[in-house]
């Protein structure tokens, strides 16, 4: 949802940042990759020690330079089709880099089984989000509703953990929690609108052939 309406206003400031950076050599390709290696060596790194608020910096800082690729690419003028399978790869990587660290911090340091099993639950969930979207648009369906996409996640599970981290009681299990719920509505949501659109494309086929 953020993404939808947010993007025109995060375009106007980091458009300028991409056409900067193009002009001193760098690509599209290598801001993804830089930004999901820093995401992922921070959410592997700090969680699973219990630094909660340094790992939400780091995580959120390199996240944000995903932001930066779009940019980049609008400034070549177009992305490539392997740019684009890059990204959402890399995209894959990190969210499950996240959740992965949050649920080695539930098991290791808290060690609060419930923690955990919630971090879990949400990179399934978020992966199956995003592969129901995928999938769909691969078979010429749409799928593009929904709670929460990548961006809700983010913010929902960074604001927990780092709140977690400055210690607010029950943050993270309280924003995990909340997210499972959000994302079994979103998986809902996300199939519903492929059933539609499924039933839609079934109906026009079948007035074109009488």
């Amino acid at each position: 949802m953020l993404n939808i309406f947010a993007r025109a206003s995060v375009s106007r400031v980091t458009d300028p940042i991409g056409a900067w950076l193009v002009r001193g050599g760098l690509t599209p390709n290598a801001m993804t990759v830089f930004g999901t290696a820093g995401a992922v060596a921070g959410a592997l790194w700090l969680f699973p020690t219990g630094h909660l608020l340094a790992g939400t910096l780091v995580v959120w800082g390199f996240v944000m330079l995903d932001l930066l690729d779009g940019a980049m690419a609008r400034a070549k003028g177009s992305g490539t089709r392997f740019g684009g399978v890059l990204d959402s790869t890399c995209d894959r990587i990190a969210d499950g880099a996240l959740f992965a660290g949050i649920a080695w911090y539930g098991f290791a340091v808290a060690g609060n089984r419930a923690l955990a099993a919630a971090a879990l639950i949400c990179l399934v969930l978020g992966q199956l989000i995003s592969y129901i979207k995928a999938r769909a648009e691969a078979a010429g369906l749409t799928a593009n509703v929904g709670l929460v996409e990548r961006a809700e996640r983010l913010i929902i599970s960074l604001v927990g953990a780092g709140l977690s981290g400055m210690g607010v009681p029950h943050a993270l299990h309280a924003a995990l929690w909340l997210l499972v719920g959000l994302s079994l509505v979103t998986v809902v949501q996300r199939m519903v609108a492929v059933w539609r659109s499924s039933a839609a494309e079934m109906t026009e086929a079948g007035h074109e052939r009488k």
